[in-house]
């Protein structure tokens, strides 16, 4: 029997459902000659994937990093998968962690930690705790679709307003609006920064290559909300991709600093581990073209490779054509007057509130 692909389904960015790296046996659909449809009279291959959410039983939630080429120590991510759907997403591998498959897994298998709020209470308390600014959406988005009903970042913006805990929100949604009420008086103490993730500002390919995140024009319009209500904004011009989107990166930073971002950075697409498949795999349907010249000029920029992950070069590439992004970014950024994101928190104001049982102060 001839393995065959699902075809492309509304809303998802993953084509396929290829199995985790960890697992035992591959698993592949395969028609069984039974039909004359070409799907082996199974019907379900076509029907819409449910999204399922499911609780993750965390033990602790700050994440820290050792890494040079991130500008943060710690990070809190809330969900694991992300409903976004993202193709280029680079959490996507983490899913094999779980025993899913990092295609469409990834984007209808989520789980929440649901205790995010009282973990990272419980750890900013410790004694041992040393404050700096924390990444709150670094690996997955926080303010994915099921935010709206879970409500756990929210909750943990709650806890760094009561600590002021320094925060740094990495997201692509327009929901981050939400708590505004939350971020803006956290924002005039020195205590809160937004990047706003914007891959293109062409709303078909957005629809495609990120189907259910905010449209460019909802992500530009926040931009444009969080700067009048007094949050640092920066834009995320990520992933900037050879062929694909790459034109795009001075129209995407003059979009946003007519909206008020003050603060940019870009990264070059990287492919780790099944990534690179799952995005061969999407440009040969969604952009058959294109496709050739996207994956050699990737490698042109990876040292003849889709991807490296030696720290200095991985977020940036090597080579002519990754050398030729990086100026333009640079003369960009110095036309336009933006400067690099907004990481500079005041960490002096950290005060941990009195617990239930406390003594209170007298000062």
């Amino acid at each position: 029997m001839d393995e065959i692909q699902r075809p492309p389904m509304k809303g998802r960015g993953a084509v396929s459902n290829a199995t985790g790296r960890y697992e035992r046996d591959t698993r592949v659909l395969t028609d069984d000659g039974w039909s004359g449809d070409g799907w082996g009279g199974n019907e379900a291959l076509s029907d819409p994937i449910r999204t399922i959410v499911a609780a993750a039983s965390a033990r602790s939630i700050i994440t820290r990093n050792q890494s040079p080429d991130v500008a943060f120590d710690q990070s809190v991510n809330p969900y694991q998968g992300c409903e976004h759907a993202c193709i280029y997403c680079f959490a996507r591998p983490t899913h094999a962690y779980l025993g899913l498959s990092p295609g469409l897994d990834f984007e209808t298998r989520l789980f929440a930690k649901r205790n995010a709020a009282e973990l990272l209470a419980k750890e900013l308390r410790a004694k041992s705790y040393v404050c700096q600014p924390l990444a709150l959406g670094a690996n997955t988005d926080p303010y994915q679709p099921i935010e709206r009903t879970e409500g756990i970042t929210r909750r943990v913006l709650e806890v760094c307003r009561d600590f002021r805990q320094p925060v740094c929100l990495i997201t692509k949604s327009a929901l981050v609006l939400r708590d505004l009420d939350i971020l803006a008086p956290m924002a005039a103490d020195g205590l809160a920064t937004v990047s706003l993730s914007v891959t293109t500002l062409d709303r078909e390919l957005a629809r495609v290559m990120e189907p259910r995140a905010s449209t460019p024009g909802r992500r530009i319009d926040a931009i444009r909300a969080l700067n009048d209500a007094g949050v640092p904004v920066s834009v995320l011009a990520s992933p900037m991709i050879p062929a694909l989107n790459d034109h795009e990166l001075e129209a995407i930073l003059e979009a946003a600093v007519a909206a008020g971002a003050t603060g940019a950075s870009y990264i070059l697409l990287r492919l780790p581990l099944e990534i690179a498949d799952l995005f061969e795999e999407w440009l040969r349907v969604h952009a058959p073209n294109r496709a050739d010249r996207v994956l050699s000029l990737m490698r042109q920029s990876r040292d003849g490779a889709l991807y490296r992950s030696g720290f200095g070069t991985r977020m940036k590439g090597s080579g002519p054509y990754a050398e030729l992004l990086r100026g333009r970014f640079a003369i960009a950024c110095k036309r336009l007057g933006l400067g690099g994101r907004h990481w500079q928190l005041d960490c002096s104001r950290f005060r941990p509130p009195p617990a239930a049982g406390d003594q209170l102060s007298l000062l």
